[in-house]
This record gives C-alpha cells, sequence and structure tokens, in this order.
C-alpha cells in the first residue's frame, strides 16, 4: 500500500473539493485504460484482443515446425500476436485436457490420434473420408472444438529397410519383405515391439519372422542401420531420416497402418474470440506433402537449423507470407 503524505490542517475546504474532483477524473481515466487493456481496444465496431493466442506442440520436431507455421500465419495477417509452449510430455494425453481447461488455443494434431486416443473409438472404424467430418461432429459436441484444414501430410508407421538390402533382394513392399525376412536382422524401439498394434501387427499381417530381433532407442535406430547392425526398421513416413538416400521405404501393400493426417484442432471460443484465426490457419491448407515434411526434419534435426527459421523459409517459398 503506497504512503501518502498528510495533507496540512490548514488546508481549505475548497482544495480538498478540487483533490477530490481530481482524483476522480482520474480514476475514471484509469479504470477505462484497465479496462480496454483487460478486455482489448477498440478499433471502429471490432474489438482487438490484447492477449496472446497460445499454441502447444508435442515434443517431436515436426511439430516444432508446424508450431512455428502456426504462429508466422497468424501473426502476418491478423493483429493478434501468438505464443507457443513447445514439447509438451506426454502429446496428446496432456495437450488435450490442457486444451479443455482453456489453457491453450490451439495446436497440431493427427486424425487417427484424436479417434483413438481422445474420442476411444477403434482404429480404422473410420475411412479417411469419413474422418474430417466425424472428428468435428464428435469435438464440437463434446470439447466445443473444431479440427480446421489439412496440412496434406500423412505421419503414419512404416517399414525402412537399409538400400543395400533393398537392392539386393529387390525390396519394394512389405510383402516383398516375407520372402526373405528369415535372413535380415530387425530393430525397432521397445514400444513399437511391444504395442499390440505394432511389430506383433506387423509380422502377423506380413508372415514376417526375422533371424533376429533387437531393442533400439528410438533416437539410434538409422544410426543403428547405417551402422550395418539391423536391416530394418520401423519409422514415421516423415522421419527425417526417412529423406536419405540410404534408406528405403517399403510400400504397406496390405494397408494394415492407419493414416495420420495432420490438422489443427482449435478452440471454438478462440474462434470467436479471434476473428480471422480461422482463415490465417487455412492458410496451411495441403501445403506439405510426406516428403516435404520430412525434408524439413531434416533441416531441423540433421542439419542443425533452427526451426522457426525453416518453417519461415518454407512459407516464403511457396508465397503464403506477406511480402
Amino acid at each position: 500500500m503506497k504512503k501518502h503524505t498528510r495533507k496540512s490542517i490548514l488546508k481549505k475546504a475548497s482544495a480538498v473539493a478540487l483533490a477530490s474532483v481530481l482524483l476522480l477524473t482520474m480514476g475514471c481515466g484509469n479504470a477505462k485504460k484497465a479496462s480496454e487493456n483487460e478486455t482489448g481496444t477498440q478499433a471502429g465496431n471490432e474489438t482487438v484482443s490484447s492477449e496472446k493466442i497460445q499454441i502447444a506442440t508435442k515434443p517431436m520436431t515436426e511439430q516444432y515446425i508446424l508450431g512455428e507455421m502456426l504462429r508466422l500465419v497468424i501473426e502476418d495477417s491478423t493483429d493478434y500476436t501468438a505464443e507457443i509452449t513447445k514439447g509438451i510430455g506426454g502429446g496428446t494425453n496432456n495437450i488435450q485436457p490442457a486444451m479443455e481447461k482453456g489453457e491453450f488455443d490451439l495446436y497440431p494434431e493427427y486424425t487417427s490420434s484424436g479417434w483413438v486416443m481422445v474420442l476411444k473409438h477403434e482404429a480404422g472404424s473410420a475411412t479417411d473420408e469419413e474422418m474430417p467430418e466425424k472428428l468435428n461432429e464428435e469435438y464440437n459436441q463434446k470439447f466445443d472444438m473444431s479440427w480446421v484444414g489439412l496440412y496434406g501430410f500423412n505421419n503414419t508407421y512404416a517399414v525402412a529397410v537399409r538400400k543395400e538390402v533393398a537392392d539386393k533382394y529387390n525390396l519394394k513392399t512389405t510383402s516383398d519383405l516375407a520372402k526373405v525376412s528369415g535372413e535380415l536382422i530387425f530393430g525397432g524401439n521397445p514400444d513399437y515391439i511391444e504395442r499390440e498394434d505394432g511389430f506383433g501387427a506387423l509380422c502377423d499381417t506380413y508372415g514376417l519372422e526375422f533371424k533376429e530381433v533387437k531393442d533400439i532407442d528410438i533416437g539410434l535406430k538409422y544410426q543403428s542401420m547405417e551402422n550395418g547392425d539391423i536391416d530394418v526398421t520401423n519409422g514415421f513416413t516423415t522421419d527425417a531420416q526417412l529423406s536419405r538416400d540410404d534408406v528405403v521405404v517399403l510400400e504397406d501393400d496390405k494397408h494394415l497402418q492407419v493414416n495420420y493426417f495432420c490438422s489443427t484442432v482449435v478452440r471454438n471460443e478462440a474462434l470467436k474470440k479471434y476473428p480471422g484465426l480461422e482463415d490465417a490457419i487455412l492458410k496451411l491448407d495441403g501445403i506439405l506433402t510426406d516428403t516435404e515434411m520430412a525434408g524439413l526434419n531434416y533441416q531441423v534435426e540433421v542439419e542443425g537449423k533452427d526451426e522457426a527459421e525453416v518453417a519461415k523459409e518454407y512459407l516464403a517459398s511457396k508465397g503464403v507470407l506477406k511480402e
């Protein structure tokens, strides 16, 4: 509490009255400024919020890049500013509850993650064509949230083989792999090997019986492949290393893997609060293929570039950002 200098008891009543009027006037002015700071500055008939739009991302290079893209298009095409919270542990499991609490306004999410992990449906119980509409309908009803646009790429499981091995056995599809798997070593991260829809499902679907199976840390799989310690591994279709020349991705010709198309989940309250937000996000609609996303991941993970610069350069090359 501020300390005020005691006024002389000899002050005239008129001076006190004048001071009261001045304080009242100043108080009204301060109240008006406080109100503007809290609710935004009036501009015509619109209210432009002074708060930052909150973006969340999962702990993945790909998500860091997407988060920067979202921030860039929002700040480039609106008067709002955005703030990114990067790498939230637990991914969907922790971001979704935080979204429901209003701690974040939006985040990049994958269709099958929302369908299975959030809505608790069985994987593959909706077609790719049905998925966007069904996700939107249920997210709106249960969480007052929307799925806005699709970036264009699909980050699903993939089977990767050393190019030397693929060339030797003329491997194009995962069915081709079944004919020679007894001569090869598979190396995968423990989570994939143990999960029900992972390694076991892959082997059962394609009849794979490898000479040896090794548990390999997720960050060391491609290095182990390069060193010749393993011949085959599980990956994701947008892994940075899959853009290398010494790795071949086999076609999932029996369509085992469900698709994980990437979109943006947004709280409807944020869409109402920030007019133009949805249009800004839709500037990223269809902007990335699997190969392009893998290439951007490679620039960050292998070449050591900053994700914000990689995102900015890519969007500029696509003509998305204002000149």
